[in-house]
């Protein structure tokens, strides 16, 4: 009998290692990923754009290298390969402007700073051929940094922006309407807005959150496609502008981090929750990095975890079912402030480009695996 107690001590030790781990999934338990390196892009870029296409590449628009130093290119990653190729070029060097993947599987581009003003020019990228075509209607209204939501009919709503050399956002919106490919003006919003966010509803509504107008504020509001009106609804626990906001499983909306007036002095840890259901914020727990100048969409995970990167080294994950945020393992190389993160097809997001300190951008980009 002695000869076999090694055989039946490791039979134990993996029963009680096999109890813990599904003892640890009844928890809620989840495994926080890591971040590594991948292949840097043709061009340093912050201010970009990145749009995952239906084949599973990736177009990253735009940019700047630095200020007054922005790009017509275009690049696209191809996760199979870890590689980044030359696409089309616009027709003009953008920074600020917004991407979105319509119904058909081409790419609208609108709005943005050329130099020292903004643009109401638009165009589209056809996947099939490479190339980028100006659209021949304009935006209603010239928009830096605005915020653009693809709608359950598969029109587009264009909110807020700067305009010009002002700090603040304008209140004005509009639609990109599928049927006829033209820009049509709505109802604006109470507030001037930029660098807020909008997020898509499971009603199909879109909540406006944050942003600076005359100045930074703390008023949300609701946009019904049925009405084509804003109305508005909590305010938020704490101005914010530079955030970022993620549909969380159950439907609420969380909001994280950002800046206050301060803008760079003035960096935030605090996070809130929305709820559709009573139209509130409530607090929710801190980041554990205050940052701000981050992705407009926090990456919702398989897991339904909620990722947020850029303006710390750090890229963390709010856990819906512990309640908590937790940190990935990996860092990346610096606080990079305006890069940009996206879910790939197999899970994975792709985190590109910023500007860390000062004005220049990277080329590096990184690879968070769950």
């Amino acid at each position: 009998m002695i000869r076999f107690r090694p055989v039946l001590t490791l039979i134990v030790m993996a029963l009680v290692l096999t109890a813990g781990a599904l003892q640890g999934k009844r928890l809620g338990a989840r495994p926080v990923g890591v971040v590594s390196p991948a292949s840097t892009m043709l061009e340093p870029r912050s201010g970009h754009t990145a749009t995952l296409l239906p084949d599973g590449k990736v177009l990253i628009v735009g940019g700047m290298r630095r200020n007054q130093d922005f790009y017509k290119s275009a690049e696209l990653y191809d996760p199979l390969a870890d590689r980044f190729h030359p696409t089309g070029e616009m027709s003009v060097g953008r920074v600020g402007h917004v991407a979105v993947l319509l119904r058909s599987g081409k790419v609208l581009i609108a709005g943005g700073w050329i130099g020292h003003g903004c643009t109401a020019s638009a165009e589209l990228y056809d996947p099939a051929t490479g190339n980028f075509a100006v659209l021949p209607a304009k935006m209603t209204t010239p928009r830096g940094n605005p915020r653009a939501t693809l709608l359950a009919n598969g029109d587009v709503l264009i909110t807020g922006g700067g305009e010009h050399d002002s700090p603040g956002g304008i209140a004005s919106a509009e639609l990109f309407r599928m049927s006829d490919m033209r820009f049509r003006a709505v109802h604006s919003m109470d507030f001037g807005r930029v660098s807020h966010t909008a997020t898509l509803l499971r009603d199909g509504r879109v909540l406006i959150v944050g942003g600076r107008g005359e100045k930074v504020n703390a008023v949300a509001e609701i946009f019904d496609p049925k009405t084509l009106r804003f109305t508005q609804t909590g305010s938020l626990r704490t101005a914010r502008y530079k955030h970022t906001a993620g549909l969380l499983p159950d439907g609420r909306v969380l909001v994280a981090g950002g800046s206050d007036e301060r803008d760079w002095s003035g960096n935030l840890s605090s996070t809130e929750i929305y709820d559709p259901k009573t139209g509130q914020f409530t607090a929710a727990p801190s980041l554990i990095n205050p940052r701000f100048k981050l992705p407009e969409d926090a990456v919702t995970l398989q897991s339904g975890s909620l990722l947020v990167a850029g303006g710390s080294q750090q890229v963390e994950l709010f856990d819906p079912a512990a309640g908590k945020f937790v940190v990935a393992s990996g860092k990346i190389s610096a606080p990079w402030h305006f890069m940009t993160e996206t879910r790939l097809s197999d899970g994975s997001v792709l985190l590109a480009g910023g500007y860390a300190n000062n004005d220049q951008a990277t080329a590096q980009t990184w690879i968070y695996k769950p």
